[in-house]
């Protein structure tokens, strides 16, 4: 069904990262450090990790595999970098992005390897001559690419030094961008770095680049976005003859882009640049018109790549429409004039929120008319969604765009794990715009589907939360219906302890039995109504605390007129029931049902000819009959009155076609299987398991033997005063143990 299965690294890799104190040995390490202006050394505890196995040895792939991994779920820490030691893995390629919590120390574990290739972005805790520091002799001297974007040279003293980067001789790629580099450090390197072959000094304070020049025809790739790209600096430009690549995009809104005279200069040296490849124009939305534009195309036929995102010449057929007798179908286009130019733009620009904005806008309505699943779309939506998290206008269309390619049938032909991480980033987005209408209906669109709360891996938990709270602030009938849609299935898929943390809020409870009571008094027995008392059945299923926070609120009361109201409606009957009968599990919560009006609607619904109207009708019977005439305080009907009615109900049951129940524990059953306990309400219990186990062997005869079941079976045997109907169940249960265990 799907293209690309998840590979086994990738599955040990997401492993290791799930379970690192059960791969990996944790240990203390105590070094010695003598403060500044001190001569008393002081005690440092490290926290680290090593190789349960001190032999084992990880080979350069998979020890850089391992490394990119722990940076992708943001698990790069000092301690986690100290597995990388040389003696169990090997390191040529390291690649390190907003490491919040790798300090100077951690790195040092680089000192070790013979490092090629260096990305550390982002890094604001230990400055660019730190980072360097913590190379080893043979990198420094070996080193080819360094990439320390978005780092800073100032060290903790304030002070600023840039010279470390002029003794890397052999560096072939340098970026700084984004960082104080600046014009005397540009001169600098230009001296000494003679093998420089691409230089990013993107949003630098460099104003001169006539030290460029002595690259003329050595240097092949130049990036200048967020520059102040004046005549005069493009004229130095123009004069790189060996340049292949060439960005001069704009995405920051501080740089003020009235003047494109940089750009036009480029534009109109139609001779220049001869050898270019590929030309990031994007950002300068007025830059050129078409006629110059078209005229530097036509003498660049070496051009394989054009960016123009944000600029409204895209929009034109011949950029645009392959059937246009212009269309330059070896050239790409990176802007939102089609399909094509979006993907490109998503593709090579998912970092700059102004670019992913305007592209998944213009996505979205193309995206409203697919009729087949577009996975290759659907992976390009979540890089750009997952890199600006708190960017409103970029999760408001990326959560528009989710929800289009995974509508319907669509899902089912994007790969599951691809599924699971477009759920996880739209849960994230609702949880950072709680507030935000539309993006929470576009959340909720999204989520409501049963390929995706059946079959996809979340955290079903997170999510059941965060519907609820979307429901509690927000009003409007699609909204409530798949808010209760979503949390009726997905209560009961969570653990008990988490049904009960979520049940046991008052707020959420009073919001569903508030549209419980707006159905009930309007008399409408919708599918909200269904699915919202199917919400609460499984909330309160095994969970004590929100059986008492639903008495609390006055469900008691309100489910009794539900009944009243939809009497005859199976639907709402079973449901009703099926939510009274887990109070009537909890021993301390039984009095709150010991209710006339109650009692009287049981006797009636006893004798229902839907078994699963009778059937919830007799649990609650039974339950409440289980301890003892003492404690049955109606009079309407009397005790044994009930159980002659319970047992008249279960005796006449024939065996449904289907599984009529779900059940979690066995549990609730063991007390009423005791042997002291009245024949009807043992006859209740054992056919409820003996139906479960018939239907569901697989499950419930392997829950019937953990929650040690068997044991109160056996009882019931050994008591001679046990029924003979109930020892014909009994047996017949045993015999299902015997087959499938």
């Amino acid at each position: 069904m799907f293209d690309s299965p998840t590979t086994l690294r990738e599955i040990c890799l997401e492993f290791i990262c799930d379970n690192i104190l059960r791969v990996f040995e944790l240990y203390y390490e105590t070094n010695s450090v003598t403060p500044i202006r001190s001569v008393e050394s002081e005690a440092i505890v490290q926290k680290k990790l090593r190789f349960k196995d001190s032999d084992l040895f990880l080979f350069n792939e998979i020890s850089e595999s391992l490394l990119s991994k722990f940076g992708e779920r943001h698990l790069l820490s000092d301690s986690t970098l100290s597995l990388f030691a040389e003696k169990n893995t090997r390191l040529r390629t390291v690649k390190i992005k907003n490491a919040k919590k790798l300090t100077y120390e951690g790195l040092k574990i680089l000192r070790q390897h013979k490092i090629v290739h260096l990305e550390c972005v982002g890094l604001k805790s230990v400055c660019v001559n730190k980072i360097l520091d913590c190379l080893g002799e043979w990198s420094r001297q070996n080193i080819t690419s360094l990439n320390i974007s978005e780092c800073s040279f100032i060290d903790s003293s304030r002070h600023c030094l840039m010279i470390a980067l002029t003794h890397l001789k052999n560096l072939h790629s340098l970026n700084v961008s984004y960082t104080e580099f600046n014009q005397q450090t540009l001169k600098l390197i230009c001296d000494d770095l003679k093998l420089l072959e691409k230089l990013d000094i993107s949003g630098t304070s460099v104003y001169d680049l006539t030290p460029l020049l002595q690259y003329a025809d050595t240097l092949v790739s130049l990036t200048l976005a967020d520059f102040k790209l004046s005549k005069a600096l493009a004229s130095t430009v123009v004069k790189l003859g060996g340049l292949r690549h060439l960005d001069v995009s704009v995405s920051s809104d501080k740089l003020d882009m009235s003047d494109c005279s940089g750009i036009q200069e480029v534009l109109e040296h139609e001779e220049a640049l001869p050898n270019l490849v590929s030309l990031e124009l994007s950002g300068w939305r007025d830059f050129a018109s078409k006629e110059t534009l078209d005229a530097f195309l036509r003498k660049h036929a070496k051009l394989r790549y054009l960016g123009l995102v944000l600029n409204w010449i895209v929009v034109d057929p011949q950029y645009c429409d392959p059937e246009h007798v212009d269309f330059n179908p070896n050239l790409v286009i990176a802007g939102v004039g089609s399909e094509s130019q979006i993907k490109v733009t998503l593709q090579k620009h998912y970092e700059r929120a102004n670019y992913v904005q305007k592209a998944l806008y213009h996505l979205f309505q193309l995206t409203s008319t697919f009729q087949e699943a577009r996975p290759d779309v659907f992976a390009l939506v979540l890089p750009a969604m997952e890199a600006h998290p708190t960017k409103f206008g970029v999760q408001m269309a990326a959560t528009a765009c989710v929800y289009n390619l995974t509508r319907g049938e669509l899902s089912k032909r994007i790969h599951p794990k691809l599924l699971s991480r477009g759920v996880n980033l739209t849960l994230n987005a609702m949880m950072q715009f709680p507030d935000e209408y539309q993006l929470q209906k576009n959340a909720l669109l999204t989520l409501c589907s049963d390929r995706i709360l059946q079959e996809v891996s979340f955290d079903r938990f997170r999510c059941a939360k965060l519907v609820l709270d979307s429901l509690c602030a927000f009003e409007g009938s699609n909204m409530n219906r798949m808010a209760v849609a979503i949390c009726s299935i997905l209560a009961a898929k969570v653990s008990t302890d988490e049904t009960s943390e979520l049940g046991a809020r008052p707020n959420y409870m009073r919001k569903l039995l508030s549209m419980v009571q707006s159905r009930m008094e309007t008399k409408v027995s919708d599918i909200t109504m269904k699915f919202t008392l199917s919400a609460l059945w499984n909330l309160t299923d095994e969970s004590a605390a929100t059986c008492t926070v639903f008495l609390e609120q006055g469900g008691a009361t309100l489910f009794l007129n539900v009944l009243k109201t939809f009497r005859f409606d199976s639907a709402i009957e079973t449901k009703v029931l099926g939510l009274l009968n887990n109070i009537a599990e909890v021993e301390k919560l039984r009095m709150s049902l010991m209710l006339n009006s109650l009692i009287e609607e049981l006797y009636s619904l006893l004798k229902s000819d839907l078994i699963d109207v009778s059937y919830f009708a007799a649990g609650i019977v039974a339950h409440l009959a289980s301890d003892g005439p003492l404690y049955w305080s109606v009079n309407k009907f009397t005790r044994d009155e009930m159980l002659v009615e319970l047992r008249n109900a279960v005796s006449q049951w024939k065996v449904p076609d289907s599984e009529m129940v779900a059940y979690r524990s066995f549990k609730p059953f063991f007390p009423l299987m005791r042997p002291e306990m009245d024949y009807p309400i043992q006859l209740w219990a054992v056919w409820a398991i003996h139906h479960v186990c018939t239907k569901n062997p697989s499950r419930y005869c392997l829950m019937l033997r953990e929650e040690k079941g068997v044991e109160y079976l056996l009882d019931l045997l050994a008591d001679a005063k046990t029924h003979e109907d109930i020892r014909s169940l009994v047996g017949q249960i045993l015999q299902l143990l015997k087959v499938h265990f």
